[in-house]
């Protein structure tokens, strides 16, 4: 073990010794793709080799005929400067004697809303081990591959970095891969410069993992095989919404072209994305689109006449597990939380995105909402995927101090205030911690949220002016109280940051914070709640529902404005399903589980419904029904998952790392519900069945998680644990098992438990 974290370190510490290497045409073209090789001879097998592999903009590595890596690379950039590399290890694949490296690389050309182009095509290839060392340089062979081509018209939109694929078969150079392959035709590659050379600059080692391959898989239904196609389009099911090649094996003539497609592309964009085309040659032939699309279906357009012999589909994705879990007495509530999932995931590669094909694109406050699914969704290989948002987003700041999203991006460098205050506040960079205990990760990037946070002005009134951006958006849809919208975010930004300098032990900023958040709250109530709801009295719209939501969660609202703010919710609807996510934890949090879950029925009941998406859409509808053009997967709709895990099951940290952990369910008519979560500490799970006078919760945590239980304070007259009386008539009983803490809001009896696997019975 000591070796081979000895070796580990002594690999990260190598200086690259390796060259930018490309080819002498198409360096800059858009849609270029390239392919290189290297033969070298071993001596011996070495016990470990790590090569280092960057390339502008996407890779494919073979190592001795063995697919190594599909699609390596990450979209550039970890700042607007730099690019990330690749650590992948060969040792598997390397034998004595003569071995082959071969790699093809796809350079998108083009920036777009989640990459930006270096402007030239290149690979670095650093592989240093004792006894090894394999660097890229002219003595590497490499060629333009011509076969892969750039599809006519209609064009992906401007949002996308990538091009639909035309592969001509024709031009198709055989099995360069291959050792015995004959690359005489292929040139010197050329010398770019070494490594943190310009335009790459500084190479960034890749924070997340290396793609999940599912491997080549047959489709759900399809004829049987060989067929000879008819000229009618063959669509094939896939088992959900996924990030997908299609494949095909076909005998034909030259010169035919085959289309693919998905449904998204060809009904659900809902702008143009990305197909993939390929010309024939003759004979029997196979192709796998190396371009990721997704959908629920795979539409293959071709020609008549040609035999049809296998179709496939590889799916790939970010590299995690869905450890979480949820189940309850209600299907809805099952169907929610299983397509947020769903939706979760395929928005889930290079960065969280808003959706996987109109833009793949890293909206901040989307990632916010992503990022609180995945704590209770997924396994921990998901949290690195929030911190590299988190760091880009600090990484991209703009020499003003203001901060934007999407990044990492080309074309795009605007400021939308309230999604930026979501992520640096109190459900962005507090929640990661509060679920990771990252200390590094809230150490680096605290300067750079401060100095945002600095740029937002007070308005000698106690609350905050408001700060237009560079757009002025505060949701999808209508009746947008603007001003309250922006002061909430503020406020949810400075309780994450004074949260985020406690722990650090910066205590003068802590102090301000808290000065800010003390003069606030009063001077909010005073000049927006009118009685019945919270306005600016400067705006003529309907109330809007968000605002009442936020003021909750934030703590601004006290208790005695519940019940009117309750009835707003039953009367007002104007939160899209970003933000309706809110309006779903307000209602918890405020004590009206029935009322919550009954709103959420009604606005997202046709999309949990439709039995043909497995993913909720980015509006109430599709289409023109939706928001900006509306997707049919977008995750900003899935908040639902994380608040039926957090608050009807009640699994929430209440120290960084789940030291502490509440599970404090709020079932209300709810008759049955569990939930599981993998925390950095171990597994949590919970599970309560709800009767009428009688209330069972069961509670596992691992060691080192100490739990605060909480049963619903529901009229109940004993409670045991263990099968041991720890309250009856209102008291708490002396017990060996748990002590009593006092509930601030009335609604739950509450228990402080060491780890363990406990279980309470209440009865009235």
């Amino acid at each position: 073990m000591f070796v081979a974290i000895l070796m580990a370190i002594q690999i990260q510490a190598q200086e690259w010794k390796a060259k930018w290497i490309s080819t002498m045409e198409s360096q800059s073209a858009t849609n270029t793709w390239l392919i290189y090789r290297k033969t070298v001879d071993i001596s011996s097998k070495p016990e470990k080799a790590i090569a280092k592999i960057a390339a502008d903009s996407k890779y494919w590595l073979w190592v001795n005929e063995k697919l190594v890596v599909f699609e390596g690379g990450l979209k550039r950039g970890p700042t607007p400067t730099d690019t990330y590399y690749d650590e992948v290890d060969l040792t598997p694949y390397l034998s004595e004697g003569k071995n082959t490296i071969a790699i093809r690389l796809w350079y998108f050309g083009k920036d777009g809303f989640s990459h930006k182009s270096s402007g030239r095509a290149g690979l670095i290839f650093d592989c240093q081990s004792p006894g090894l060392n394999i660097q890229s340089d002219k003595s590497w062979k490499a060629a333009v591959a011509r076969a892969y081509q750039t599809a006519g018209a209609p064009l992906p939109n401007f949002r996308l970095p990538e091009s639909s694929i035309r592969f001509d078969a024709r031009e198709d150079a055989g099995f360069w891969q291959g050792k015995d392959y004959d690359d005489k035709w292929m040139s010197s590659a050329m010398e770019m410069g070494p490594a943190g050379s310009y335009p790459w600059n500084a190479l960034k080692l890749r924070p997340i993992p290396l793609w999940k391959d599912f491997g080549l898989k047959p489709y759900k239904e399809h004829k049987e095989f060989p067929f000879v196609s008819t000229g009618d389009t063959i669509v094939c099911e896939l088992p959900y919404n996924t990030q997908l090649t299609p494949y095909f094996k076909i005998e034909a003539t030259e010169g035919q072209k085959i289309v693919m497609a998905t449904d998204n592309y060809l009904f659900y964009g809902p702008e143009t994305n990305i197909r993939a085309e390929y010309i024939t040659k003759n004979g029997v032939q196979e192709y796998e689109n190396p371009g990721w699309i997704n959908g629920h279906r795979m539409y293959y357009f071709i020609p008549k006449g040609i035999k049809v012999l296998d179709l496939k589909y590889r799916e790939t994705g970010y590299n995690t597990t869905f450890a979480g879990n949820f189940s309850s007495s209600d299907p809805f509530l099952n169907a929610l939380w299983e397509k947020a999932k769903r939706t979760l995931y395929i928005t889930m590669r290079d960065t969280y995105m808003d959706c996987p094909e109109r833009e793949r694109a890293q909206w901040t406050g989307d990632a916010v909402n992503e990022s609180g699914m995945a704590f209770y969704a997924l396994s921990q290989s998901s949290h690195a995927l929030s911190k590299k948002w988190l760091h880009e987003l600090a990484a991209w700041q703009r020499e003003d101090g203001v901060m934007y999203a999407p990044v990492p991006a080309g074309n795009w460098d605007k400021e939308l205030p309230c999604q930026v205050t979501a992520s640096i506040g109190y459900y962005g960079l507090w929640n990661y911690y509060l679920h990771t205990g990252d200390r590094q990760t809230i150490t680096d990037l605290y300067p750079a949220f401060k100095r945002y946070l600095n740029l937002w002005e007070m308005d000698g009134k106690g609350t905050v002016k408001f700060r237009t951006g560079d757009w002025t958006w505060g949701d999808w849809g209508d009746e947008r109280d603007m001003h309250l919208i922006y002061n909430l975010w503020y406020y949810l930004a400075v309780k994450g940051m004074r949260n985020t300098a406690l722990e650090l032990g910066k205590t003068d900023d802590a102090a301000s914070y808290s000065k800010i958040m003390d003069e606030f709250k009063p001077a909010f109530n005073a000049q927006f709640w009118n009685g019945a709801a919270y306005r600016d009295p400067a705006y003529k719209g309907k109330t809007d529902d968000r605002v009442q939501a936020m003021a909750v969660v934030a703590g601004i609202a006290d208790k005695e404005k519940y019940p009117a703010i309750l009835n707003l919710f039953k009367t007002e609807e104007h939160a899209s399903p970003y933000m309706e996510k809110y309006v779903f934890e307000a209602s918890f949090m405020m004590g009206y589980a029935d009322e919550a879950i009954a709103r959420h029925k009604k606005r997202f009941g046709p999309m949990v419904a439709n039995k043909y998406f497995s993913t909720l859409f980015e509006g109430w509808g599709i289409g023109t029904e939706g928001f900006g053009g509306g997707t049919v997967n977008h995750a900003w709709s899935g908040g639902g998952l994380t608040v039926l895990s957090q608050y009807l099951c009640g699994i929430e940290p209440l120290s960084p790392a789940y030291k502490i952990c509440q599970v404090l369910p709020r079932p209300g008519s709810v008759e049955k519900a569990s939930a599981a979560i993998e925390s950095v500490a171990g597994q949590i799970s919970t599970a309560f069945i709800n009767q009428k006078n009688k209330f069972s919760l069961d509670i596992t945590s691992p060691d080192g998680v100490a739990i605060v239980a909480g049963i619903p304070n529901q009229g109940y007259s004993k409670i045991t644990l263990n099968n041991t009386v720890v309250w009856q008539n209102g008291k708490y009983l002396k017990n060996k098992y748990a002590n009593s803490i006092a509930d601030e809001t009335d609604q739950h009896i509450k228990f402080s438990l060491q780890p363990g696997k406990w279980k309470f019975v209440a009865v009235k």
